[in-house]
């Protein structure tokens, strides 16, 4: 008999117009070459464990397989379309105020969905309509217009194309600048945030802000240089035994105590359902005493190459 699925805790998007509940763990679908499993098989077996929340973009080429898997999830009654909470994201390349609107109903067509239930703008940079290219090219990049952007994400809420609206990989000074024009403040901003990169200044003023914030690379993975300052941290290691878990439970441990979302990526079956066994145990104070003194540093310096000197603003 299969497992009965874990029931994931939710928190409140206090931004978003509907006070909308986003499952505080989420399945991630971004690029990953060393993977070969199929992105629509793993997202079944991720409804099946309990997985409500599912973040893709339209840069990352799973919107397709995404789409099909929650058909197919629903079609099979696994989950209602009230059930799920779908994030993509508007890529650099339509990162201009007459794009986004068409952008998001070619991601809902391609997800096969009639909304989302959140949009975020996934870079704050603008280049080249129709000219993708990964790494974005320093020289196809455009002036980005915050203000006449978010006027076009905020005209997708009002149309009902998704439920809540958010940036990605913003610093506090461009979130600053993005508060300074919105009429609708973003309920999200999805940024790199491990045990590694603690993201301590941008978390304080999301907070001041009803900004909720979703960690991606929670485990410190996406990128393959050097060693993994969390995975292989003998520290961490000693954490983990001591509370009988893994590494990777620490880690998703102390972000769920910090009060942010996260997205992690595991199309193995049995590292899913250990991603989910996070939520009946605590860290010490100590534990978050040795934690407080990892060494911190970024893992993605940015999407573009040659890199951009003020991309982060100098924050850490």
């Amino acid at each position: 008999m299969a497992a009965a699925a874990i029931e994931i805790p939710t928190k409140v998007l206090p931004n978003s117009t509907c006070e909308l509940r986003v499952p505080v763990i989420g399945m991630g679908s971004a690029p990953d070459f060393t993977c070969k499993k199929d992105t629509k098989e793993a997202i079944i077996e991720a409804i099946k464990q309990g997985y409500r929340h599912f973040d893709t973009a339209a840069a990352y080429g799973s919107e397709t397989a995404l789409g099909e898997a929650l058909k197919e999830a629903r079609d099979l009654g696994l989950v209602t379309r009230e059930d799920l909470f779908v994030t993509s994201k508007l890529w650099v390349t339509e990162n201009h105020p007459h794009l986004v609107v068409p952008a998001l109903r070619k991601s809902l067509e391609t997800l096969q969905l009639e909304y989302l239930d959140l949009y975020l703008i996934h870079w704050p940079l603008s280049s080249q309509p129709g000219k993708f290219s990964f790494p974005i090219q320093a020289e196809d990049l455009l002036p980005f217009d915050v203000k006449g952007v978010w006027e076009s994400m905020e005209e997708s809420l009002k149309l009902g194309l998704t439920k809540a609206i958010g940036v990605s990989n913003f610093s506090v000074k461009k979130l600053q600048n993005l508060l300074s024009v919105a009429t609708i403040r973003p309920a999200v901003n999805q940024v790199e945030m491990n045990l590694a990169w603690q993201q301590k200044k941008l978390r304080e003023f999301c907070n001041a802000n009803g900004i909720v914030l979703t960690a991606f690379s929670p485990l410190r993975k996406g990128a393959s240089r050097g060693p993994n300052e969390v995975m292989e941290n003998d520290m961490l290691k000693g954490i983990a035994e001591a509370h009988g878990k893994s590494i990777a439970q620490v880690s998703l441990r102390w972000l769920y105590e910090q009060g942010v979302t996260f997205v992690a990526k595991s199309y193995d079956k049995e590292r899913m359902n250990q991603n989910l066994q996070i939520f009946d145990w605590e860290l010490t104070t100590e534990d978050h005493q040795k934690i407080d003194q990892i060494k911190q540093n970024r893992l993605i310096p940015g999407p573009t190459k040659p890199q951009l000197n003020d991309l982060w603003d100098d924050e850490i």
